[in-house]
């Protein structure tokens, strides 16, 4: 036997894990990769070797010290037997150690450590109440197993309270960093409670599953016993032909209602066939309430087609003008379609596509559309829906399988003709299980839809019938199939005074009745909501000004019913700022005066048209170009064109671009930006700077510039002609090509603004800095260099 110094000494390590060894248990290693360094360490008798617990990375050839523990146990080898996969190392544990140095080499582990014995804080007395109590509640649990006597043989002859709970470490779901807190604790004492406490937790575990066993088992004979019962309570029945089950009853009321829910002959044949099915089922199977959910589904769907009703356009045209100020153009659109659903009867399902910002109405409109043709609504939103499940449904052969949305609507619906809204249908999302998109093809597909088939209905169920009407923020995340099988009407922002008119005539009232207020009890004057609108809202829509006016209802429900104020409760500007806070909106404003190399630009956003400032300025350098204010791939290239533009169009005022740096800003550096319609107002302040000369700040411009100096259509114009005159911008430059769309700007807009259409950057210099230029012209020369020229007269 080796002997071990206290302090200092040295040996080999060998790892293991998921292992309680503990001062004198006798065990047996299994090393399935052993060096013949290792090997023979082993089998020399004065060596010293330490096993090791790890509690990370159990790859032997990338071992650290990092992944080893701190205290492991020394142990001597009995003896050594090679096996098939490995060796089988006999040892004795024999003290505590703890490891000082770890030098882990490619065949061998070295360690320095010093010898950590265990704390005998237990009597003998104590040690041998601790072994019998052990056994006791080991003895308990073995009872609930069969053939355990020779397991508790071995636990009756332990007399060692280590060997003891070594042993049965083995056999106990303990975790890695369990079994090394028992080798980690150095007083016997504190280690056996710790034992105890974990083969307590055990006995409860064990005792718990096997209640739960017993009721389970319970419970499944009661259930066979019944199951049996029945089928014999059935056969006497029918052989004595007395009186019906309550299942006959329930199968009658089926064929009953089949034959009521006017289904096609295809539809009645598999409903008459899936009832056969249940009749011949037990009603403890497990397919017994899958075939009777089905066929309360196929009951409950509508079926027969109803008689088209004649609409009245007229009535039309006024529920959607009493629902909806403005959007002339849209109200329009729905109107003719309306009017063609009318002389062609037999018109498939119809599909609109409603695009716009949030809170225009578009989803109140599909709203107002039903209402019209005195149909039902039905509302599915679609955001975020990434299975395709959620559209066709599940295979019946799944356990709580369901028929897709559509289905699950129409059912709720009760008619085969509903006007349906399918809700953020740009938000679809791609996941692990499918395509949703894509599963809405064959819905919203005239040509396919009158015998769209559902996963779980497995039958053809006719959509044709169905108004479709479909709502996105943008057309950008919407695929392209799916986009062409809709009529897509455009919704844009709404302009100040239609915000105004729908507040007043719309949101007030609706507010007040939502609040139980009346308008003797508040009164929100004129000029408070149209600051309301301008200063504490952003956005294209209203739903912001509905939360703005729902506060300024929440705070009269509050004076009025503390009495702490005089009815009716009037809202005026002053007023605002106390009952809204502060300001949550501030447009930018066309300044008194634009120095040179600064231009005033349009841009469009989510929330409507606003103003765009381009500063550019000039410095001692090297010729470099510096961008700034998170600008998009797009917008620098416009910004490299518009140099190029202005070296070859003002060649002799320009200045010596080698010696001097450019620097391009565009203010609110932490908003993205992007985009090619900046492209002439970029020009422009760049010809504003090389040539000194200002460019009026009322005066704004928007529009895609190409090398050859044209200027191209842009989109958006709409709104950003709507913030431009709330800007105090009075002249606008756009595009030729976007004249056309200036029919859709709103007339109170466009009395205030005056609007100049541009062809080409000689235009622009023009209208901005008086700079009249002719064409340019290409001479070759006979080395083969190209000039160009300008008539200086001209300039």
């Amino acid at each position: 036997m080796m002997n071990i110094d206290k302090k200092n000494n040295e040996g080999m390590v060998i790892p293991v894990s998921d292992l309680a060894l503990l001062p004198g248990m006798i065990y047996t290693l299994k090393l399935n990769k052993i060096s013949e360094e290792e090997l023979k360490n082993l089998a020399e008798e004065h060596e010293i070797n330490i096993a090791l617990p790890l509690k990370q990375n159990f790859n032997k050839s990338l071992l650290r010290e990092d992944d080893f523990y701190k205290i492991g146990i020394s142990f001597h080898v009995d003896g050594i037997e090679k096996t098939e996969k490995g060796y089988q190392i006999k040892i004795k544990a024999i003290d505590r150690v703890e490891i000082k140095s770890l030098s882990i080499g490619n065949n061998c582990i070295r360690t320095e450590f010093e010898v950590a014995s265990d704390i005998i804080d237990l009597t003998k007395n104590s040690q041998e109440e601790m072994i019998e109590y052990v056994k006791k509640v080991t003895r308990e649990v073995s009872e609930n197993f069969t053939g355990s006597e020779q397991f508790m043989k071995i636990i009756e002859e332990q007399k060692d309270l280590n060997k003891l709970i070594g042993y049965l470490t083995q056999f106990m779901p303990l975790s890695n960093q369990e079994k090394y807190e028992l080798i980690e604790t150095q007083s016997l004492k504190d280690r056996s409670l710790k034992f105890m406490d974990y083969l307590l937790r055990q006995k409860e575990t064990l005792k718990l599953q096997f209640e739960m066993t017993e009721k389970l088992t319970e419970k499944a004979s009661k259930s066979y016993r019944e199951s049996v019962l029945r089928e014999q309570l059935k056969a006497i029945q029918s052989e004595l032909n007395e009186g019906k089950s309550e299942g006959s009853k329930k199968d009658k009321d089926y064929l009953n209602k089949i034959e009521e829910a006017q289904m096609p002959d295809e539809i009645k044949e598999a409903a008459l066939e899936e009832l056969e099915k249940l009749e011949s089922q037990s009603p403890n199977s497990s397919d017994y309430n899958v075939i009777r959910n089905y066929l309360e589904l196929l009951m409950k769907l509508p079926w027969k087609k109803n008689e088209s009703k004649v609409t009245n356009l007229g009535e039309a045209r006024r529920i959607l003008d009493e629902q909806h100020y403005g959007l002339e153009k849209v109200k329009d659109r729905i109107i003719q379609h309306l009017a063609v659903m009318q002389l062609k009867k037999d018109k498939k399902g119809s599909i609109l596509l409603l695009v716009g910002p949030p809170g225009t109405g578009k989803t109140s409109l599909g709203k107002s559309i039903a209402e019209a043709l005195d149909r039902k609504y039905i509302r599915l939103s679609l955001g975020g829906v990434r299975d395709e499940a959620e559209i066709r449904g599940h295979r019946r052969t799944y356990v709580g399988a369901m028929p897709g949305r559509i289905i699950q609507s129409i059912k709720k619906a009760g008619e085969i003709n509903p006007v349906m809204v399918l809700d953020e249908v740009d938000k679809l999302m791609t996941g692990y299980n499918g395509d949703p998109a894509s599963a809405l093809l064959e819905v919203l597909d005239p040509e396919q839809n009158n015998s769209f088939t559902d996963h779980y209905l497995d039958l053809p169920y006719d959509l044709s019938e169905v108004f479709f009407i479909a709502t996105a923020n943008s057309l950008d995340n919407i695929p392209r199939p799916l986009l062409d099988r809709m009529e897509i009407i455009q919704i844009s922002s709404y302009t100040m005074n239609e915000k105004f008119h729908i507040g007043k005539n719309h949101l007030i009232p609706s507010i007040l009745e939502e609040h139980g207020l009346n308008k003797a009890q508040l009164v929100i004057e004129d000029e408070a909501l149209e600051k309301i609108i301008s200063e504490y809202t952003l956005e294209a829509g209203v739903r912001g000004l509905k939360k703005q006016l729902a506060t300024l209802a929440r705070v009269t429900s509050e004076k009025i019913v503390s009495n702490k104020v005089e009815l009716p409760f009037k809202v005026t500007v002053d007023a605002l700022d106390d009952l809204l806070g502060r300001k949550v909106s501030s447009h930018d404003k066309a300044q008194k005066d634009n120095p040179p190399g600064v231009v005033t630009g349009l841009a469009w956003t989510a929330v409507g048209g606003e103003i765009l400032f381009i500063e550019a300025t000039d410095m001692m350098g090297s010729g470099q170009v510096t961008l700034t204010g998170q600008l998009g791939d797009v917008m620098k290239e416009s910004a490299k064109i518009s140099l190029s533009l202005l070296k070859s169009r003002l060649p002799m005022n320009a200045i010596n671009f080698k010696e001097r740096d450019l620097h391009i800003h565009v203010p609110s550096g932490s908003v993205p930006k992007d985009g090619p319609s900046a492209g002439i107002t970029l020009f422009t302040a760049l010809a504003s700077l090389v040539t000194g000369i200002k460019v009026d700040s009322k005066l704004a411009m928007t529009g895609e510039i190409t090398l050859r100096g044209a200027v191209l259509p842009i989109g958006g114009l709409k709104e950003k002609l709507i913030g431009a005159q709330r800007a105090g911008i009075t002249k606008i430059l756009i595009p030729k090509d976007n004249l056309i769309d200036l029919k859709d700007v709103p007339e109170e807009v466009k009395s205030q603004l005056t609007i100049i259409a541009v062809e080409t950057v000689e235009d622009v210099l023009r209208e901005t800095l008086g700079i009249s230029l002719p064409r340019v012209e290409h001479i070759f020369n006979p080395n083969g260099s190209i000039e160009k020229t300008f008539n200086v007269n001209q300039i």
